[in-house]
């Protein structure tokens, strides 16, 4: 009877670091593409002079969009260095009232109209604020689920905190749909679609206040008292790479695919649609709306996935799937049918969460707890900078000087063949305990003999 109330309270228990990982996750993701879908609709518009080609001011649009992808690592790398010093939940915490403070600031910015140049240079100063944010968010949110999963469940926990990102999505998507369905398009263009960035206060208050309910993980603690016991075993971005290079590289690969691909689904499509389609706002953004929510159902049903039938296969499937939806996205794309348009960008989703929903506790397995915050950043975060930040770019560039969608998939197929690489000499961890994990690297730094664990992650 006291082993089933224990076991009951360690599952509350769980259930409370959940909803702490993803309410600041759905808070800083909401904001992310909030900027990433007025990239496309507004700020190409409000931001820059006229050129006459609507597809020069979107790529400049999206350029100022990538420069958070380029802060995203430095942030992981600051984050993960005092994230794993002093803990996650309090760097968490910076992090939502940071990436809070620079959206409402992006919705009080004055136009191209008003200040000139200045306009688009603080709309990249912010945008590499929120960035920063965004880069030290992502670590610890998982991270604080993750260590606190029990070992045959880490794939379907740690896949929550995933989820909360179509969530967000989900919710500036709604937002931005509400506002240009009620508002004529030049009152949405001078006024309404600041409504969406001043809103994200409440949710940061909300996202905040949940954050202070729970704290780090037994393992953490323990590595915690270790370190400061014993300060010969670092942590931070050196260390990971002195210690686990593979972990790293190998990590980059895998989110190389799979970051391409959820860009190019969400929003080089709404590109796609709105310029070679002309679709109105209303319709793409409701094509969208509904796309995130089958995409955040989706997600946790994979993570589950993952620990009954293993990461690598699960992933392995995402990939060659990928390079599938790559040459047969655009065909259906031009059918011009709603439905079609909505099946496709599904199908994407789809695609996406089979590699996704695994990388919170793929990555979490490759590292000892001492600098697993330090390596699963920079892993996650270093490839968005040539991956995420640069699809959108690339796939409207192609798009302008070619005028065909076809070197527009065979990018896509690309980024999946470098990914299938890395799945390759990925090692399989499910059920991996953690803790083994440490001893490991214990033994590693002293010199010792592998233990059970490590020759296990050496398969």
């Amino acid at each position: 009877m006291a082993s089933e109330t224990s076991s009951k309270a360690e599952r509350k228990g769980l259930r409370r670091v959940v909803a702490a990982s993803m309410a600041g996750t759905v808070v800083e993701w909401y904001e992310f593409f909030l900027y990433a879908t007025a990239a496309t609709l507004v700020f190409n518009k409000i931001f820059f002079p006229d050129t006459g080609n609507d597809l020069d001011n979107i790529i400049k649009a999206f350029l100022t969009y990538a420069v958070g992808f380029i802060a995203r690592p430095i942030g992981g790398i600051v984050f993960g260095h005092f994230g794993d010093k002093f803990g996650r939940k309090h760097l968490l915490q910076v992090a939502i009232v940071l990436v809070g403070a620079t959206t409402f600031l992006m919705g009080c910015l004055p136009t191209f109209d008003s200040i000139g140049y200045a306009a688009p240079i603080l709309l990249i100063v912010l945008r590499f604020a929120q960035g920063f944010a965004v880069g030290g968010e992502w670590g610890g949110a998982v991270l604080l689920v993750a260590e606190h999963a029990p070992n045959k469940e880490r794939g379907f926990w740690s896949s929550w905190p995933q989820a909360a990102v179509p969530v967000g999505n989900l919710l500036a998507t709604v937002v931005l749909l509400v506002l240009s369905a009620t508002l004529s398009e030049a009152a949405f263009l001078a006024w309404g679609w600041r409504i969406g960035f001043w809103l994200s206060v409440v949710i940061v208050v909300v996202g905040y206040y949940i954050r202070t309910r729970v704290s780090d993980a037994p393992i953490f603690k323990e590595a915690k008292a270790e370190l400061e016991q014993n300060a010969a075993p670092g942590y931070g971005v050196g260390e990971v790479f002195k210690r686990y290079p593979r972990g790293v590289f190998t990590a980059m690969g895998l989110r190389f695919g799979e970051n391409i691909m959820y860009y190019m689904v969400v929003t080089f499509s709404i590109t796609y649609m709105a310029t070679q389609l002309k679709m109105d706002t209303s319709t793409i953004l409701g094509l969208m709306l509904v796309a995130h929510v089958f995409h955040a159902i989706l997600v946790p049903i994979v993570g589950r996935f993952t620990d009954s039938r293993g990461r690598r296969p699960v992933y392995a499937t995402g990939v060659v799937l990928m390079a599938v939806w790559g040459v047969a996205a655009f065909p259906l794309f031009n059918t011009g049918n709603d439905a079609v348009i909505l099946a496709t960008i599904m199908l994407g989703l789809f695609v996406h969460g089979l590699m996704y929903a695994g990388q919170p506790a793929i990555m979490a397995e490759m590292f000892p707890t001492r600098m697993r915050y330090s390596g699963v950043s920079l892993g996650y975060q270093v490839t968005s900078i040539v991956a995420g930040s640069m699809a959108p770019v690339i796939a409207t560039f192609l798009l302008k000087v070619y005028g065909s969608w076809v070197p527009v998939a065979g990018y896509i197929v690309f980024a999946a063949a470098v990914t299938m690489v890395a799945v390759y000499f990925m090692k399989e961890t499910k059920g991996l305990d953690l803790g083994e994990i440490d001893e490991a690297d214990r033994l590693a730094v002293n010199g010792g003999a592998a233990s059970s664990a490590e020759m296990k992650m050496q398969k």
